[in-house]
């Protein structure tokens, strides 16, 4: 097994998550910041100011999956890193409300696609038995993505009127070295063997990624995977509908634990809670430390314990420390109260949701319908992605954060019950007997 070379190429590959963590994070410094300078009510500010990235990130994992299997996985990758670029550039500079709307949209658009390419790619390059962990590291760079923000935002939030033009745009260099690095990775031979049947070159590739094979075991398992599925055929049909309701609602539950408004709220929420904005700047940093502690230890269990074990842990940790939130705004409990219940948050999220998502979601459908499955995933957690943060700044001054994170709470408990009815094991096993598997088990 070349393992080195797989490492590397997953390390290059999943540096699109860090992309990902580092642009969903990074406007939470910016946040009171450009609703002043642009005299923004609540619900606008909400809606398109904060949340123009993902609703570029919708469509992105709506669309996504046409680049994906058209252009190739490698060159869809080359294509959201120009996006990342392009996105920092044009939205640190911007002078206008609608033009900063506009660029982070096109950010937007690399998050979502880099959702479905990313894992898309790992999983089809990664042996059964490290699938895994190689496919997590895609999560472990969006929470280093997301620390790294957090910590730039600290750093730069006193330098100036517009010290958020720093934030935003700093990101131009990790785009440009992801850009250059991927250019260097070899095309995921199952692509090349079901979208250009090119039997050879995708034999080449596979023996490249792993010279023990030998050519005869390499061939026999990309066309296994090729038996389960033909052209002309759709997720949506009734012998996949299993994988897209399991696809369907790990995505759902992702955003039902309140994770992404969290994120993009930190230091809004601190603030409620009773903290200085230095000190909610600070306690952000924290929650990014605590999200790549613990996203390590998610990857590091992920294959030993399985996918299922993770989302039980996760679910448990969700629910007391949602609760526990809820009841420090409910007695508003001041001081480190608030803090200290959302590292557990982020704990739970890491070891949970976090490691598992994008390793799911990539393990549930065949070949050839692996981009169209990731893209449907992707896009139930994005639409939802977009519209809870959207609203947060509204549901906290109509209903307050007490309901809010109470309800969250409460969808924590649903998806517990889920995992335990409905939520098979996938470690372990080759993307094609999965596949035949899935499609044709009953609901």
């Amino acid at each position: 097994m070349n393992s080195r070379k797989i490492v590397y190429w997953s390390l290059v590959v999943a540096l699109a998550g860090f992309l990902f963590g580092f642009d969903t994070v990074v406007i939470s410094g910016a946040d009171k910041q450009l609703q002043e300078l642009w005299g923004s009510t609540a619900l606008y500010h909400g809606l398109v100011v904060m949340s123009s990235a993902l609703w570029g990130t919708v469509l992105g994992a709506i669309f996504g999956s046409y680049p994906t299997n058209r252009w190739g996985r490698k060159y869809t990758l080359i294509g959201i890193g120009v996006l990342f670029f392009c996105s920092a550039i044009g939205s640190s500079l911007a002078n206008h409300s609608l033009v900063f709307a506009f660029f982070r949209f096109i950010g937007g658009l690399g998050i979502g696609a880099s959702t479905i390419a990313a894992p898309a790619y790992v999983s089809e390059i990664a042996p059964a038995k490290d699938r895994g962990k190689l496919v997590a590291l895609y999560q472990f760079n969006i929470v280093f993505g997301i620390l790294v923000a957090f910590t730039s935002n600290y750093y730069l939030q006193d330098i100036g009127v517009n010290s958020w033009r720093w934030m935003l745009g700093v990101q131009v260099f990790p785009a440009l070295l992801y850009t250059l690095l991927v250019f260097g990775i070899p095309e995921s031979p199952r692509w090349v063997y079901d979208y250009l049947k090119d039997k050879s070159r995708a034999l080449t590739l596979m023996l490249e990624i792993n010279p023990e094979m030998l050519a005869g075991d390499a061939l026999s398992e990309m066309e296994t995977g090729d038996s389960t599925n033909n052209v002309g055929e759709s997720i949506f049909m009734k012998k996949y509908r299993k994988p897209l309701l399991l696809a369907f609602f790990i995505a759902l539950f992702n955003q039902l634990s309140g994770i992404n408004a969290f994120l993009y709220y930190a230091p809004r929420i601190f603030e409620l809670a009773g903290m200085e904005k230095s000190a909610s700047f600070l306690s952000s940093i924290g929650i990014g430390l605590v999200n790549l502690l613990f996203t390590v230890i998610g990857i590091s269990l992920i294959d030993k314990y399985g996918r299922r074990t993770l989302m039980y842990i996760g679910s448990v940790g969700y629910i007391i420390s949602l609760g526990l939130v809820t009841t420090a705004f409910y007695f508003e409990w001041k001081g480190f109260f608030v803090p200290l219940f959302f590292f557990l948050f982020i704990a739970s999220h890491a070891i949970g949701q976090g490691a598992v998502i994008w390793v799911f979601i990539s393990e549930l459908f065949p070949n050839r319908l692996r981009a169209a499955g990731q893209s449907f995933g992707s896009s139930v957690h994005w639409v939802l992605a977009a519209l809870i943060p959207s609203f947060i700044p509204y549901l906290f001054a109509q209903i307050g954060a007490t309901t809010v994170f109470f309800i969250f709470c409460l969808m924590m408990v649903l998806q517990l019950i889920w995992v335990r009815l409905k939520m098979p094991e996938t470690k372990g096993q080759t993307l094609e007997s999965l596949s035949e598997q899935l499609s044709n088990d009953s609901l």
